[in-house]
């Protein structure tokens, strides 16, 4: 089966944070790395996504062209998600030439089929900067309380919600010149004529119930929105007369995982080569996102696609994550509550995040990162479970039994009560992983570790010569299932363990049922042990602290 995973595009507008990791790519990487190693045709795609007035004006800020603007952050993604070992199959951006056509070709669709209509509205406009301004770029009094520093959309002061054109004295938040309302054409996309087909759709889904509640209260409240913005920043509306317009972010982002593929088949050669994914009913479609993406997936994208003539894939499984904060609040550059990224990669590995995130992942509830749970799950768990038990059954295996695999010999009962123990939790973590449950994952790991070291310290084998082949087998046997188990989420260290159970080939390029059928072969010899991980010392937690509260 073919297994078509998406993650969210991140935003091209600034560095990404341990928050969006949580969120999306650490979830939908684990999950494509398990769907490869149980032998599922799997493409995993993502991209920059890079349009909308937010950019402009930030890169207007920057003193840089919007191109040069997400040229800049497109690397600083890249850069960071292969810092976090992130196994996209490809990587795409929305500015690429091949996004323009699917784009296009979505709105022309939604056109003819009767799903757009043509508006005149009222919007906000500075005819001093010769621009119509979004609600985020607007500051003006409040409607309600008069307070005079309210934002475009919602007053700080009394938390009253409103429409920019609703402020007094309007005015920009970027030049302070004074906004007037000025009529401009623009296409809107009728979503209540998908209300019925959406809730026919949704009732079939069987996912979290916040995801499930969320949406379809959104969908019985549908109402035609905006796909048009005024900029010169973004797709082209197709049309003659709508120079000067082009298709709002929102619209033209999701679209994004059809065009990225589209650019992986041509990179491969076989540019008809997407359509076996996208155009294949039998394709399962999974979108990671977190969850103020929901109304994308879960209702705009689905209805877009609704419209089409192509029988493109809608999403079958939406697994949408909570936010992931740090020590208590949100992330926020802005605010200087942040964790400096060059910083932590001098001072920690990939695959020590990667497992703090996965052991705290904000699946049903918002969670949170704190240095003294982080230095508690790389010392506690990380060394003190899992690295500690390979480092004693090598070394034991290096120092009483010549670096050699031992026969398994005369099994006890102890000893097939363990390996009936392996294979229960190597069973329980395949289904954690095929459904979605990575926290339930990242603790079956540790407890097939725990498992490990609760045998070997009951069996002894220092003191028991004669069955200290079979309790060293066993041992290397558990060795064997937890490198397999843990690649998902510790790539690096689980790969590292593969090696050092003498293994020539790549983790990556074997199969689940295999690796475990097989095991480790008779008489292998094994190299010298190595130490997989160090420990985290309490003044470089401290140092951490102290510089998150600098900040």
């Amino acid at each position: 089966m073919k297994v078509l995973i998406t993650a969210a595009l991140p935003y091209a507008n600034g560095p990404l944070h341990f928050g969006h990791i949580a969120g999306a790519y650490l979830p939908a990487d684990c999950y494509a790395r398990f769907q490869r190693l149980i032998g599922k045709d799997v493409l995993y795609i993502s991209g920059s996504d890079e349009h909308g007035v937010a950019i402009t004006l930030s890169a207007e800020i920057a003193g840089r062209s919007p191109k040069e603007h997400v040229d800049h952050f497109h690397l600083v993604l890249q850069d960071f998600f292969k810092k976090m070992n992130i196994s996209f199959d490809h990587y795409s951006r929305t500015t690429w030439e091949g996004h323009v056509e699917p784009t296009q070709t979505y709105f022309k669709e939604l056109l003819k089929n009767g799903y757009i209509e043509e508006r005149v509205t009222d919007q906000l406009y500075s005819e001093k900067d010769k621009r119509f301004y979004a609600d985020r770029y607007v500051m003006g009094t409040c409607p309600k309380c008069a307070f005079e520093e309210a934002r475009g959309d919602e007053c700080p002061r009394c938390a009253v919600s409103y429409e920019a054109t609703d402020l007094k004295n309007p005015k920009s938040k970027l030049t302070g010149s004074p906004l007037t309302l000025k009529a401009t054409k623009h296409w809107f996309i009728r979503f209540d004529l998908f209300k019925e087909e959406l809730s026919k759709w949704i009732k079939t889904k069987n996912w979290k119930s916040n995801v499930i509640n969320f949406a379809q209260n959104y969908i019985d409240d549908l109402k035609p929105r905006a796909i048009t913005r005024d900029s010169d920043w973004g797709i082209p509306v197709p049309l003659e007369g709508a120079e000067g317009k082009v298709l709002y972010v929102w619209f033209d982002a999701p679209i994004g995982y059809i065009s990225a593929t589209k650019e992986w088949a041509q990179k491969e050669g076989d540019p008809d080569g997407w359509k076996r994914y996208w155009c294949d009913e039998n394709t399962k479609l999974v979108n990671f996102i977190g969850k103020d993406n929901i109304p994308f997936h879960a209702i705009f994208f689905p209805a877009m696609t609704m419209g089409q003539d192509q029988p493109y894939k809608i999403v079958d499984e939406l697994p949408a994550n909570e936010f992931y904060n740090l020590e208590g609040k949100q992330f926020s550059k802005s605010a200087g509550w942040y964790i400096d990224l060059d910083s932590f990669f001098k001072n920690f590995t990939a695959d020590q995040i990667r497992y703090a995130i996965a052991a705290n992942a904000p699946e049903t509830q918002d969670s949170e990162f704190s240095w003294k749970d982080f230095q508690m799950r790389c010392n506690g768990e990380l060394l003190g479970k899992y690295g500690n038990l390979i480092n004693r059954v090598l070394v034991f295996t290096q120092n009483k039994c010549d670096g050699v695999m031992p026969p398994y010999g005369d099994l006890k009962r102890e000893d097939e009560v363990f390996i009936e123990k392996i294979d229960e939790l190597t069973k329980a973590i395949y289904e954690a992983y095929s459904h979605f449950h990575l926290r339930k994952a990242t603790q079956l790991v540790m407890e097939l570790a725990q498992e490990g070291n609760i045998y070997f310290d009951a069996k002894k084998p220092w003191k028991d010569p004669e069955g200290m082949g079979t309790t060293i087998a066993c041992s290397l046997r558990a060795l064997n299932a937890l490198a397999l188990i843990s690649f998902p989420i510790i790539p690096k260290s689980a790969e590292k363990l593969w090696k050092l159970l003498g293994n020539e080939t790549h983790l990556k390029d074997q199969k689940w049922e295999s690796v475990l059928e097989t095991g480790i072969p008779p008489n292998r010899t094994f190299p010298k042990p190595e130490v997989l991980f160090s420990k985290v010392e309490d003044n470089v937690i401290e140092n951490e602290l102290e510089a998150l509260k600098s900040k």
